[in-house]
């Protein structure tokens, strides 16, 4: 019998002969030992009722569908500077260990023109040391976005960021220890411009994906050497929406397959959209549904890094899983469930008040082997049904009440792997939306696809 290196790497790591940081540190293998992901971000909502400019945290295990972690507030904020952040980079060294780079602004003053980044040094992102910001350059001109890499060439790690001295370009400082950097140069300026590169070192190629700001389309270069000036752009232009900006690009896990992510750049619109391919060395990208993924709650311009199952577990013992979910529509998966003027309904994420798609979940009222959904911002009130139609209302004490705001979750009527909420006291009845307004009605697994899927959810984070 062969038994693969990764294999033996993954089985070692897991005895504990082998740390998973020093499998991360070894060339070419930094997937091995991962087994799931960490994205870092902050966050914003359209009328900036859910804007905080400090580092976020979120984990997932198949890295599409995320659990916010620290009750999606914050890990650690800057205390120098503009105060704020945006852009969090988190990557890991060839120790095994982390960095944390990120824009020093807080809030959407781009005039603001800093030479700074923020800067953070983390053993497995539990705790936050070593806080500092490092000078880029002494240009009039801003430094957003930083990506960061590791180029086997140097022996050193290139910083790339957005900056726009005579044009809008990426430029680079080279360091060994995220404390003194050289000299900035120019990294990539391909005669038009560019903002928000993302870089990622597979084999012998170094990939660069970034936003073409002539068009709007995020684009992927490559270059044989990593080195500044060598990238040439092969792919054609991606988009989704109505803008796109932030272009991050992960590596499965397993090895196989890619994923390109894409900020909206507007919080009035969807967060984030995802292309798929199995080949990163093609032309060949394949866009998500929505329904395929779910981004953490308000989160904008992020980076996802893999990790250890260890690390995954000190990440939620240190930092905690929300106490709240959210109902994420099946057929319409932009739409959440939210109360609106006491009426219970869906509508495209995201919004503000945001705190209006947050629930707790707790045993039903009338029956704790049930489910009830108590309201996060307007804590006492429930969804209730009332003439089939779904209020949120306080919870009056009554055994009527109790029953009306009682459900038990079921295999989703269209998606088994999703969810279904059956009424209590009318128990032919599901929770589903017509005309984006939520309602209980009679359903059963004979009924039409498109009422099934209306009575279909996701509970989640």
């Amino acid at each position: 019998m062969v038994i693969s290196r990764r294999s033996l790497i993954k089985a070692a790591a897991a005895s504990g002969a082998l740390t998973a940081a020093s499998v991360a540190g070894l060339p070419g293998v930094a997937w091995a030992a991962n087994t799931a992901y960490v994205m870092s971000y902050f966050t914003e909502t359209p009328n900036f009722q859910g804007a905080d400019y400090g580092l976020h945290l979120a984990v997932s295990r198949d890295g599409l569908n995320w659990t916010p972690l620290n009750q999606n507030n914050p890990v650690v904020t800057p205390t120098q500077g503009q105060l704020g952040l945006r852009d969090p980079f988190v990557f890991r060294k060839q120790d095994g260990t982390f960095v944390v780079l990120a824009t020093d602004l807080k809030g959407t003053n781009f005039g603001q023109n800093s030479q700074y980044l923020h800067v953070w040094d983390s053993a497995n992102l539990t705790n936050f040391t070593g806080y500092r910001r490092i000078r880029m350059h002494t240009l009039n001109a801003h430094t957003w976005a930083p990506t960061a890499f590791w180029d086997a060439s140097r022996g050193q790690y290139g910083i790339v960021y957005s900056c726009n001295s005579g044009g809008d370009v990426l430029m680079v400082n080279y360091t060994s220890d995220f404390v003194t950097v050289s000299s900035q140069q120019v990294f990539f300026s391909p005669g038009f411009g560019v903002l928000d590169g993302d870089i990622v070192v597979d084999g012998g190629t170094t990939y660069l994906y970034y936003k073409n700001l002539s068009n709007g389309n995020l684009y992927g270069a490559r270059s044989s050497t990593g080195a500044p000036n060598s990238f040439t752009t092969y792919t054609g232009g991606l988009r989704m929406g109505n803008a796109i900006e932030a272009p991050l690009l992960v590596k499965n896990n397993d090895g196989n397959g890619w994923r390109l992510w894409g900020d909206s750049f507007s919080p009035v619109n969807a967060d984030y959209y995802i292309w798929s391919s199995s080949n990163i060395g093609g032309n060949s990208w394949t866009s998500l549904n929505q329904r395929d993924y779910t981004p953490p709650l308000n989160a904008k311009h992020g980076s996802i890094q893999g990790i250890s199952d260890a690390e995954y577990n000190a990440l939620v013992s240190r930092w905690g899983t929300p106490n709240w979910v959210r109902l994420k529509s099946s057929n319409f998966p932009d739409y959440f469930v939210r109360h609106s003027n006491g009426i219970g309904r869906i509508d495209p994420y995201p919004f503000d008040p945001y705190q209006d798609q947050m629930w707790r979940q707790v045993p039903g009222l009338a029956d704790a082997t049930g489910v009830s959904f108590e309201s996060v911002n307007r804590p006492g009130n429930f969804l209730r049904h009332s003439n089939y139609a779904i209020r949120l209302d306080p919870n009056n004490g009554t055994s009527t009440f109790r029953a009306d705001a009682t459900f038990y979750r079921t295999a989703g009527l269209a998606d088994g792997a999703w969810t279904s909420l059956r009424s209590y006291n009318v128990p032919d009845r599901y929770l589903r939306h017509a005309g984006y307004v939520l309602r209980i009605d009679a359903l059963s697994a004979s009924s039409s696809a498109s009422d099934r899927q209306d009575a279909t959810f996701r509970i989640t984070s």
